[in-house]
Formats: structure tokens, sequence, C-alpha cells
């Protein structure tokens, strides 16, 4: 196993962890689970090519230079989400994860049939321009982003819609506009990761943002543990990595790498990490709720020791 084959997974794992980050916020902090987001990736990959495509490759190219293409990439997608969730996000439950769905492969099917963009047989030629350590560097600002979002006051508004919606209205907390806020930069974090993967591919087809990949952001997220950010890191490295270390069984291997999810997910229903994030803060605050459990269960043996003794 080579340097450049381990680079590859690396590189993959990191594009996923920035798609992954963004769902984190919508899914683990605001309760909205979504199905659509390789819509967003499709959207961001299709605008980052057609900034960054030379004209002489493709008569839809531009080509401007990749940070544009990121740019446009990430706005793109996160300007379609507001128009999307001004329409879906006053759904209620099962029925936001639908319309998200729909979107998802509405936007393949559309682009199936934009020619310009070469349709089903996909669009040749997008330059390679992901590097691992320009992913490394955007998965960090990522990270440092949307960990200080969360401890803002806007991000515990939003974990306070994901506690209890109703409750959080009525303390003032305008719920519309924060759900809009989680999906708009979950889709910007999307679209962002849609060019990258789309320069590393140098190869974009509708299929590669199919209901499948929506699927493995939303099993990476809970996997990872909801509401954790080091859980989204964990899952995403462990999640993307996994297929490629099973690869020796072959036709197998997709087989094994459901089992060992499944496995996981029953060992630890919470997710990998259950909310607790890896730092010293978080370390600190899952050991004293460790010892209050521990405590409360001692005290209930000995207040039921003490009911048998009395009998």
């Amino acid at each position: 196993m080579d340097w450049f084959y381990i680079q590859g997974i690396l590189m993959l794992a990191g594009i996923n962890l920035i798609a992954v980050l963004g769902l984190s916020l919508l899914t683990g902090f605001t309760g909205l689970f979504s199905f659509g987001h390789a819509g967003f990736m499709a959207i961001g990959a299709y605008l980052g090519a057609l900034m960054t495509v030379s004209p002489t490759t493709s008569p839809a190219g531009l080509g401007l230079p990749f940070a544009v293409g990121v740019i446009a990439g990430g706005a793109g997608a996160g300007i379609v989400s507001y128009f999307i969730g001004r329409i879906t996000l006053n759904l209620k439950g099962d029925y936001f994860c639908i319309a998200t769905l729909g979107f998802g492969e509405a936007i393949r099917l559309i682009l199936n049939n934009v020619q310009l963009f070469g349709g089903s047989r996909g669009w040749p030629g997008v330059p390679y321009k992901s590097t691992l350590p320009a992913i490394i560097i955007v998965d960090i600002l990522a990270v440092i982003f949307l960990a200080n979002l969360v401890r803002s006051r806007h991000g515990r508004n939003m974990i306070a819609v994901r506690e209890e919606e109703l409750a959080a209205q009525i303390a003032g907390v305008n719920v519309f506009k924060y759900k809009m806020i989680a999906l708009v930069v979950s889709a910007v974090y999307a679209g962002v990761a849609g060019v990258f993967f789309g320069h590393y591919m140098t190869f974009i087809q509708p299929k590669m943002f199919s209901m499948t990949k929506s699927t493995e952001l939303t099993i990476i997220v809970i996997f990872g543990g909801l509401g954790s950010i080091s859980g989204s890191v964990l899952g995403a490295l462990l999640l993307t990595a996994l297929p490629e270390i099973l690869r020796a069984f072959e036709i197998w291997r997709l087989v094994f790498y459901g089992a060992a999810v499944i496995l996981i997910m029953i060992s630890r229903p919470k997710g990998l990490m259950g909310g607790m994030e890896l730092t010293p803060a978080g370390i600190r605050k899952a050991r004293n709720e460790r010892k209050a459990r521990v405590q409360a269960l001692k005290e209930s043996k000995n207040s039921q020791n003490g009911e048998v003794g009395v009998g």
C-alpha cells in the first residue's frame, strides 16, 4: 500500500468530512434529517467545474481560478438551499426528509438532461485542483467555524429547536430562522465538498450524486454520534477508509462493511462519541456525567436494599 493510495483515501475522507460537518449541523444539532445533500454536492461540483474548466476543453467552461470555483460552488448551493428551505422547512418530521430526498433526485435528473454539461454521460476534463494540504486546511476551517457557531447563542438556539421545538418557540426562539440558517450553512459545506470532489475525480456524472451518496453522508453523521463534531470527524475517516481496508474481500467487502456498521451501531446506539467532544471540556463533562450516573446507581441500589431490609 503506497503513499499515493493512502493519500487518495485521506483526500476522499477529507472531502466527505466537509459535507458531513454541514450535515451534522442540520441533523445532529438542529434535528432535521436530510436525504438530499448529494444534490447540494452536485450543484457545487458542476458550478465549480463551470468556473474552472478551460473554454478550449468545453464550451461551458470559463477557465477561472480554482478559488473562484470553490466560492461559486458553496454560494450556489447555499442560494438554492434558501429557496428550498422557504418551501420545505414548515414541513414536520418525515415530510421534510421526503422533500429533501425528492430535491436530491430532482437535481440528479435535471443534470442527466443538461447536454451542455454532458448529460448522463458525464463531464470529463475537470482540472485536477484538489490537493491534500488544501483539503486539510478547509477541513480545519470548517471545524473551527462549526465549533464556534455551535457554542454561540445561535448554536444554542439550534440545539433548543432540536430538543423541543414548541418549547423553544414559546421561549422566543425564531424556529424557522434557525432552521434556515442550519440548512443554508450545511448546503454551503456540501457545495464546497462537491467542488473538491469534482476536482479530485476530474470527471463528474449525475449518478455520482444519487440517493446512495446522501444516505452515506447521513450514516456517517449517525455513526459518529449526533451532536458531536469529533464524532463526525472520526466517522468520516473510518467509514471512508473501511471499504478500502476490506477491498481484499472483493465482492464481499460491502457486505462486511454493512455488517461492521450495524455491529457498531448496536454496540454504540448513540454513535461512536454519543454527543461527546474530544476536547478537555468535553472529556471533563463526560467524566462528570459518568460519575453522576454511577452515584445515582449506587443510591438506587442502597434504597432498594433498605426497602428489602424493612420488609
